[in-house]
């Protein structure tokens, strides 16, 4: 029987309460594999402990495993970022984790805000570049607290890391319109009018676009993107963008879905070790009232799966949110549910084991 070796980092705030669920949620789908749960501690609440932050063997470690799942990270009580840089970005750049996949996927008409949308209009996959860009932490500030103090922050594009993520959505792209059995269609969304350093984005996408001509492709700057995209959804398949770009409009996806309740991530080296996380934070001001929504750790748990090739399991875990929703069993995303997060928890299990 195969066993997968998968790190666990619950995190800050409700993140060990989510974290439970999704993993109450993988054992009741395995079948024909098994699972061996590696823990750690790192987080807001562990740094106030023991001002430990991620060591270097820690993250060799993590390299060893299959994936890795995450809960949240951020404590109020710790400087802003400060665990943060060292989990996420650790995980990010240490195991090179350059492709963000966030799906933007409706399962029930009544959670998302726009009138007259339904599953049928929004499924979206939006590919982010997850190591450049702004996130490479380039710059900082001199003279702090000064009069004229100053702040730099440099942006990252290089060849390898552009070409790579736009590669990968093509690829993505294609296998999409696949399984959907309609032709396939990639976005590339970035600001090159007026951010000319972004220009690599739009050559290397029509570079690389002469190899996919079955693939429709098309353009827009994000700031007329974010229009569209809640204009009409139905207009777009998958995204492809930068860093922060992808960050913000993921955000913006999430609502479309009904809310960052659902909302799960896969940060992936395709074909080595990789994380899944939902793409809420640690929020907490709900932390230990039982109330946080588990749907998106639980969903990154299923996308997990899918990534180490238990497509089967994955899409039990999937279909059977998807009941739960468009049934209205699990009415919310949210406290006005009426259900606490272990009652959303045994629900999936239960609609699995059906």
């Amino acid at each position: 029987m195969k066993t997968y070796n998968i790190g666990v980092i619950a995190g800050d705030g409700i993140g060990p309460e989510v974290t439970h669920e999704a993993l109450k949620v993988l054992h009741a789908v395995k079948h024909g594999f098994d699972y061996n749960f590696v823990e750690y501690p790192y987080s807001g609440a562990h740094y106030l402990k023991t001002k430990e932050l991620v060591p270097d063997k820690v993250i060799d470690e993590w390299k060893t495993l299959d994936a890795i799942l995450l809960g949240a990270i951020g404590h109020p009580a710790v400087e802003v970022g400060l665990v943060e840089r060292s989990v996420i970005l650790g995980l990010r750049f240490g195991l090179d984790l350059y492709i963000n996949l966030r799906p933007i996927k409706l399962y029930a008409e009544n959670l998302c805000p726009l009138k007259g949308k339904t599953p049928k209009d929004i499924d979206i996959a939006v590919v982010r570049e997850n190591t450049e860009g702004e996130y490479a932490q380039i710059g900082g500030i001199l003279k702090k607290g000064m009069p004229d103090e100053v702040a730099t922050s440099t942006s990252i594009y290089t060849r390898v890391g552009v070409e790579r993520t736009i590669r990968y959505a093509f690829e993505l792209a294609r296998s999409r319109a696949k399984v959907n059995n309609k032709p396939g269609h990639l976005t590339l969304v970035d600001k090159a009018n007026a951010i000319r350093p972004q220009e690599i984005w739009t050559r290397v996408f029509a570079e690389v676009g002469k190899e996919y001509p079955d693939i429709q492709q098309d353009h827009a700057y994000v700031d007329a993107f974010a229009m569209l995209m809640i204009q009409q959804p139905e207009s777009y398949d998958t995204i492809v963008t930068t860093n922060l770009y992808g960050d913000i409009l993921t955000d913006l996806g999430a609502t479309l879905q009904g809310g960052i309740g659902i909302a799960a991530s896969a940060n992936l080296h395709p074909g080595k070790t990789s994380m899944f996380e939902p793409i809420h934070g640690s929020a907490p001001d709900i932390a230990g009232q039982g109330i946080a929504c588990p749907l998106a750790a639980i969903l990154a748990a299923g996308m997990a799966l899918d990534y180490l090739g238990e497509q089967d399991a994955a899409q039990r875990i999937e279909s059977s949110v998807a009941h739960l929703l468009a049934s209205g069993r699990i009415p919310a995303l949210d406290s006005k549910s009426g259900l606490n997060t272990s009652q959303m928890g045994d629900m999936v299990v239960e609609q699995i084991r059906m």
